[in-house]
């Protein structure tokens, strides 16, 4: 028996992990979320949320409105490391649609660590509704282009994750297209606006499957080719990657191959992109 102790309270950890987790980045945990994701019935449910409430009593409150258990204005978390990539990954992995529709959450390449971004709860939260729901959001951002705090309206579609960080993709009506938008450089709190004026025409840069073919840099002679052909484990002297197009640019810039300009040190280049104009269109800037 005291050898099973270790790992209940590692479960039970789990569990209180989960609900700070929907309370947090959410804003609102239920028995059913609980229900949906442990597989307990909702009698089970209610029983893990009044243990997390006894050993952490000011962390959450019922809410009639929110037909769930709310965070106060003393919740702290106990459990969570407090970093967005924290709830996405674990709610992007998730293979239940009923609670989480495909169509809201989408997780894109990219293995390497991402460095810490600060994004708020506050932020996430009308995001995370707005997705679920189909609504439009008001939002502020601050671009690179332009570094004022521009409002525009969006309809988010997906959260994109990349070796860098995490985006939103959205449909943004002042541009007319499809944008991605770097979660860490929104600036207040969302507000929703309620369902799209028109229905949303199709992504195809995102619906639409690329290969890019890379490639060792002509300019670095045969024994350098033949390592780095080695080193990515290339057939016939390439390498063949699918992508969606939305992502191709992200996916290039993760492997450092330059588009624009090649790099005037071979060494340093290394790779290339031997199909670009067959994938320029895709890219950004172009």
């Amino acid at each position: 028996m005291d050898a099973l102790l270790p790992s209940l309270a590692k479960n039970l950890q789990q569990r209180f992990w989960l609900i700070e987790l929907f309370a947090f980045w959410e804003g609102r945990v239920t028995t059913g979320h609980l229900s949906h994701f442990l597989a307990i019935g909702r009698q089970q449910a209610s029983k893990e949320l009044a243990s997390y409430r006894a050993h952490y009593p000011h962390q959450l409150t019922y809410s009639a409105s929110a037909k769930g258990y709310v965070p106060t204005e003393r919740f702290r978390p106990a459990l969570l490391s407090g970093d967005v990539g924290e709830y996405l990954d674990w709610v992007t992995a998730q293979q239940r649609p009923s609670l989480v529709p495909k169509a809201a959450y989408h997780l894109a390449s990219g293995n390497t660590v991402l460095a810490p971004r600060r994004v708020s709860a506050r932020l996430i939260r009308p995001l995370v509704k707005a997705l679920r729901q189909q609504q439009r959001l008001e939002v502020d951002y601050l671009g690179v282009t332009n570094p004022s705090r521009e409002g525009r309206v969006i309809v988010p579609t997906r959260f994109i994750k990349t070796a860098q960080r995490w985006h939103l993709r959205a449909w943004c009506e002042q541009s007319q297209g499809y944008r991605d938008f770097v979660l860490s450089r929104f600036r207040g709190e969302p507000e929703l606006l309620g369902k799209p004026l028109t229905p949303l025409p199709d992504d195809i840069a995102w619906h639409t499957h690329i290969t890019l073919c890379i490639k060792p840099d002509p300019r670095l002679n045969a024994a350098q080719q033949a390592a780095l052909a080695a080193d990515y484990g290339m057939a016939n002297g390439e390498l063949l990657l699918p992508s969606r197009a939305a992502l191709a640019n992200y996916l290039l810039l993760d492997m450092h191959i330059h588009t624009k300009m090649l790099d005037g040190n071979p060494a340093a280049q290394q790779l290339i992109l031997a199909n670009i104009d067959e994938v320029k269109p895709w890219l950004f800037g172009n």
